[in-house]
């Protein structure tokens, strides 16, 4: 006698038809997870075997053999469930391409009589963040929530604050918030604030006009001019003069700025993005940044995590560097687990540059431990002693390398150090002499 296989009910046409109907990859779920129907969307992204009513969605997007929330991700499907809305969810999702970000968004179907019947799954894939960008990807949860709030941030014209280590990749992350936007198809002005003399800060900012000051031989459009339609990046916002800040207040405040030499103030036109690895609170308190000014951009931060703090995504970091150079060298096992090991202060820029270093010093198609370790002396690590030497040496070169490989305000290294900070300053003038 032949086994009873149980009838499944049939998926009600015009839930099907909602499916052809959203313009990204759809699929039809059951409460079980079951994938019931997709869109020809899905198909032609995904191009994946699915046996209708037996996939089930966690099994083919990410290879689990349990749902997401039993394997540390978060369950659109649990939480639609739980609170009979529709849930959203950041998700790293497997493609023919490789890992892919995606915006995925659930929406439960409620029946005639109260009950959940089907779950629709809309996919949308996230082009801020791939082995294109070379160094901004990521899985862990500390790096999908700075997703997360990038593609929430993205749609609402309010200055976005991006705070974090240097090295951990502010630019890129202000370069994703740009292209999530509907500026995406403007320019993207960053502007190194540091780098700026004060003198000719507001003429490089604003601009000026012919006359306006000594050697002012022409007309000369500024950086917020030239950012329209765009994203204005404002990089190490911390280092803006405290008298140039006032007129950073009043161009975000009135959203209207003058050139220099002129009296009609002219409309910003561009999204405005800052980011400073510098505690701005902090700076406050020392009365080297303005309180108003802070509070005007601190609307939604944005903190990037340490690479210390989402070692999970060392490997996808790792490859996407190497693709994005053109490499077509790897990273032998040994130089991996060094990595692994590795402090890395420099955060990612540190990373790249190794395996920057190691692709020079590799002559054939492995880049092995040794070219990490090539140089007399590995990055953020203090000099071994060869000789004996005096107490007053060896401090010296041991302060040396604090300073140099230390990322972040002094007063939090001198806590380092078990010091003062004024006893710090005192010995790192020593240097000095």
């Amino acid at each position: 006698m032949d086994e009873l296989v149980p009838l499944r009910r049939p998926v009600p046409s015009e839930l099907v038809a909602q499916l052809e109907c959203k313009e990204g990859p759809a699929i039809l779920l059951s409460s079980d997870y079951e994938i019931v129907a997709t869109n020809q969307a899905y198909r032609d992204h995904y191009d994946n075997e699915i046996h209708l009513g037996t996939s089930r969605c966690y099994e083919v997007s990410h290879g689990y053999t349990t749902p997401c929330d039993d394997n540390g991700e978060s369950c659109p499907l649990r939480q639609a469930t739980d609170s009979r809305r529709r849930a959203r969810v950041f998700h790293v999702h497997q493609s023919p391409a490789g890992p892919e970000h995606v915006d995925v968004q659930l929406t439960p179907i409620i029946d005639g009589e109260g009950g959940i019947s089907y779950f629709i799954e809309e996919i949308r894939v996230l082009e801020t963040t791939s082995a294109k960008t070379g160094s901004f990807v990521g899985r862990s949860s500390a790096f999908m929530r700075v997703i997360e709030l990038i593609e929430r941030a993205s749609g609402f014209d309010v200055p976005v604050l991006i705070l974090g280590e240097s090295g951990t990749g502010k630019e890129l992350a202000a370069k994703a918030l740009h292209a999530a936007g509907p500026q995406r198809d403007g320019p993207f002005v960053p502007v190194e604030c540091s780098g700026l003399p004060d003198a000719l800060f507001e003429s490089e900012l604003f601009g000026h006009t012919r006359g306006a000051f000594t050697g002012a031989d022409r007309h000369h459009t500024g950086l917020v001019e030239a950012a329209k339609g765009g994203t204005l990046f404002l990089d190490e916002i911390g280092d803006v003069p405290l008298s140039m800040q006032i007129k950073l207040l009043r161009l975000i405040e009135s959203g209207t700025y003058r050139r220099v030499g002129e009296t009609e103030r002219r409309p910003l036109e561009a999204r405005i993005v800052l980011a400073t690895h510098r505690n701005l609170e902090r700076g406050i308190e020392d009365g080297w940044f303005r309180a108003d000014l802070y509070y005007r951009i601190n609307a939604f931060p944005i903190e990037l995590p340490p690479l210390r703090e989402r070692r999970d995504d060392l490997r996808l970091l790792v490859d996407a560097i190497l693709t994005s150079s053109g490499c077509s060298k790897t990273l032998d096992e040994r130089a991996f687990a060094w990595l692994q090991r590795h402090p890395l202060p420099g955060n990612v820029r540190q990373l790249r540059n190794l395996l920057e270093r190691g692709q020079m010093l590799a002559d054939e198609d492995t880049i092995r431990l040794e070219h990490f370790t090539a140089s007399q002396r590995t990055e953020s690590e203090p000099p071994t002693p060869t000789k004996i030497r005096t107490l007053r040496e060896v401090e010296r070169e041991y302060l040396r390398w604090a300073r140099d490989s230390f990322h972040g305000e002094r007063s939090d290294l001198a806590s380092k150090l078990g010091l003062s900070e004024r006893s710090l300053y005192r010995k790192l003038k020593t240097l000095e002499s």
